[in-house]
């Protein structure tokens, strides 16, 4: 794929962790596709419980499916508890946003859990 020139003309939000590979695989064919994005540094500035809930919905995703488990609070938190609902998980992202399973890339053609990190090419422009 070449790279085109970035445009706003096509909007899309990446919620992104800078020193995350996926994260900046992803972020790489979104520019590369010429597309400039809205970088959502998602650990400096969370998503509300309001827009998890929306992000969740747009994917076909439960709240558990958008934890990683592999971090520290996850166990601190006993997040594994089967029992938790969805409102107790996403409080916990909200506390805890390095609990968030990123990269989360919204568009005009979709909002995808891009892992693996090839998955935005399915959101990306024509």
């Amino acid at each position: 794929m070449t790279a085109r020139t970035p445009t706003t003309a096509y909007p899309m939000t990446i919620f992104h962790k800078p020193n995350c590979s996926t994260s900046r695989n992803v972020l790489g064919l979104i520019r590369e596709s010429g597309v400039e994005p809205e970088i959502v540094l998602y650990l400096e500035t969370p998503p509300s419980k309001t827009r998890l809930r929306e992000l969740a919905k747009a994917m076909g995703m439960t709240a558990r499916e958008m934890l990683r488990a592999k971090e520290a609070p996850y166990e601190e938190l006993k997040l594994a508890d089967e029992q938790l609902t969805d409102d107790q998980l996403f409080d916990a992202i909200v506390a805890h946003p390095i609990l968030l399973q990123r990269p989360i890339v919204v568009s005009p053609r979709g909002t995808r859990m891009c892992r693996p990190w090839e998955r935005v090419r399915e959101i990306l422009p024509a």
